[in-house]
């Protein structure tokens, strides 16, 4: 299937000048979202991983029924506040500012081998926090997948020492 027919293009969006990918139409579709989650449940099949962790709030999207096809747990990066408990956290620099990424103190144990999933790979600013996250904790990345990736944006780069996987590859 032709996954990148299936998302949107939205021009000047959330500012003039950026051309935003919106795959909410590909997600709308169950036949490709179907086969879209089939098509990096293979691309990992061969990966030695424990568990998946993804960022809100699109990756819960393509990470929850990866997990559930994969047969592996789920742990949830979040904005600060969302959690309950004790989290841990990492802070990461923005194109204006900052922001963070908690998950759950505990979530992953020390050697467990984690594929880190979310939607779009483009600055790599949010999925560099997440391999962060995960080395905070003991863990070891197994990999990165994403359903896009927007090429020329340096994400990519930021992710050398892993294996990156992502369906759908254009132009930023």
């Amino acid at each position: 299937m032709d996954f990148a027919n299936k998302i949107r293009l939205i021009k000047d969006f959330p500012k003039p000048g950026v051309n935003f990918r919106d795959i909410t139409t590909l997600l709308q579709d169950g036949q490709a979202f179907k086969a879209a989650v089939d098509a990096m449940t293979q691309a990992c099949a061969d990966m030695e991983i424990d568990l998946i962790a993804c960022p809100e709030a699109r990756g819960f999207v393509l990470g929850a029924p990866l997990a559930y096809n994969m047969g592996k747990g789920l742990v949830l990066f979040r904005k600060p506040g969302k959690l309950p408990g004790k989290t841990i956290k990492h802070s990461y620099q923005l194109e204006y500012g900052m922001d963070s990424l908690e998950m759950h103190e505990g979530a992953i144990l020390p050697g467990q081998k984690v594929l880190l999933v979310d939607d779009v790979l483009a600055t790599g600013g949010t999925v560099a926090a997440g391999v962060e996250l995960i080395k905070q904790s003991g863990g070891q990345v197994a990999g990165v997948a994403f359903l896009m990736e927007l090429l020329g944006l340096g994400g990519r780069e930021k992710l050398r020492d892993h294996r990156v996987i992502s369906l759908i590859k254009c132009d930023a």
